[in-house]
């Protein structure tokens, strides 16, 4: 194996593991949306305030799992 297929190898190892964090952010966040948004229509709200809420808490769960990713 040549250094250059070596270095292709990496690249998609790389590749995989970024692209498996983003769809770990879409679903964590989505999933927060989701159960916020069915709150609010179960509650009848016409703010969407719980919606916006878990929104933020989803999205700040997703980073904290970016981030632990990417230290490790």
């Amino acid at each position: 194996m040549s250094k250059n297929e070596s270095n292709n190898n990496t690249d998609r190892g790389a590749l995989a593991k970024f692209t498996g964090i983003a769809f770990q952010m879409v679903a964590v966040i989505g999933l927060f949306a989701f159960a916020g948004y069915k709150i609010d229509e179960a509650a009848s709200h016409q703010t969407k305030w719980v919606t916006a809420i878990l929104s933020l808490i989803g999205v700040f769960i997703s980073l904290y799992i970016v981030i632990k990713s990417i230290k490790s």
